[in-house]
């Protein structure tokens, strides 16, 4: 698995076109799901990127953005009933624990991420159903579409966030051909893990991060509209 490479920023306009070299920092952001603004920012260190795969690691301790309600709750503890409709702000926050391996493939509806127990005990894998992300000359764009799927080391599965998932609907942030649209990813994602084919089946659970990544810094323009993109 390429990990080679010092760690430095991308350029701008390098990694629309191109591919970004191991060890460089860029920007996984989510839009919210009811607008156009970033809620969600984690920089991250490249690990592998190319045509079939790019993989990135976000490492412990990283400042990150993340939504919270107006008032400063976290959005977690809100009731699910009120969880969506309650006005949102957001802030910046640490990426506690063990960090966390993600790894996405051109034009998928579906991010893989890997987590580990401390001492690099291999916890599980996450698939986490989201728009296919958009590059940038910073980093990559999406939209979080509520459902999960966890998949432990023994290849069991099961769904994640179904209530969330239903809520979201209820409260207007998908119309049900969208919502079809996220479960037929999900089904296209169990078929996988039922095969088990890449990148379950490529042993990324045995990878490790290079000392010399560090950790990337939350840049102060996080928010910043891409002059260029492309799926």
């Amino acid at each position: 698995m390429a990990d080679d490479g010092a760690v430095r920023r991308v350029d701008k306009g390098e990694s629309a076109a191109g591919h970004w070299a191991p060890g460089s920092q860029i920007l996984w952001r989510y839009r919210e799901n009811a607008g156009e603004r970033f809620h969600i920012v984690r920089p991250v260190t490249v690990v592998r990127d190319d045509g079939e795969l790019l993989a990135v690691w976000l490492a412990p301790g990283t400042e990150c953005v993340r939504p919270v309600l107006a008032d400063g709750t976290p959005v977690h503890v809100e009731p699910l009933e009120s969880r969506y409709t309650k006005p949102r702000t957001v802030q910046r926050d640490r990426w506690f624990g063990t960090g966390v391996l993600k790894l996405a493939r051109p034009g998928e509806a579906w991010s893989v991420w890997l987590f580990w127990e401390p001492g690099w005990q291999f916890k599980n894998w996450y698939v986490n159903l989201e728009e296919p992300g958009t590059r940038w000359d910073g980093g990559v764009d999406s939209r979080d579409h509520f459902l999960d799927i966890s998949v432990r080391p023994d290849r069991s599965w099961r769904w994640h966030d179904e209530d969330e998932f239903a809520q979201a609907q209820r409260d207007g942030l998908m119309d049900a051909h969208l919502a079809e649209q996220v479960r037929e990813a999900g089904r296209s994602a169990v078929r996988l893990i039922q095969d088990w084919g890449p990148p379950f089946s490529e042993g990324w659970q045995d990878w490790r991060p290079r000392r010399e990544w560090g950790v990337p810094s939350l840049p102060d323009d996080w928010d910043r509209t891409p002059a260029h993109a492309s799926p």
